[in-house]
């Protein structure tokens, strides 16, 4: 077997062909190695729990409602509701199609979460600021939309 090279040095394009021999064509390099153990590890098409939750779930975002069609499935992703990639019952229980708006949505504010402290978690919805008299709100931000709202209200 030959091993083609290709070189540009000053404009011109230099061919070199060296043959490569059999042996050294078996030791592969460690990267290479990798590659095909990953390769064999993967399931065949239909078989992955994407695959599956898109049959379940059907080709729809579990939190828009947007409808996907059959060339557009690569915008749905599965999002795991306990956030453990390894729990993927064959029912599904564990999973949603999410389009890749509403998973980054879910992601981002877990992390905005997490930012901001407070036990407060992604999942949960919190009112920031409500006008009635009997809320108060909670933080720097709620203050400052209060003020804010105090200002422009009419007198």
């Amino acid at each position: 077997m030959t091993k083609v090279t290709f070189s540009s040095k000053w404009g011109s394009v230099k061919v070199q062909k060296k043959s490569v021999s059999p042996a050294a064509e078996a030791e592969k390099s460690a990267e290479e190695a990798v590659r095909e153990m990953k390769k064999s590890q993967k399931h065949p098409a239909g078989e992955d729990y994407r695959e599956k939750s898109l049959a379940i779930n059907s080709l729809v975002c579990a939190r828009c409602g947007r409808e996907f069609a059959e060339s557009q499935r690569q915008l749905l992703t599965v999002h795991h509701k306990d956030g453990n990639h390894n729990n993927n019952p064959a029912d599904g229980s564990n999973w949603e199609n999410l389009c890749v708006y509403c998973h980054e949505d879910v992601h981002s504010r877990g992390v905005l979460a997490e930012y901001l402290g407070d036990n407060a978690h992604g999942r949960e919805v919190s009112l920031v600021y409500d006008d009635s008299p009997t809320s108060v709100g909670s933080g720097l931000l709620a203050e400052k939309l209060k003020k804010a709202l105090q200002k422009n209200k009419p007198e």
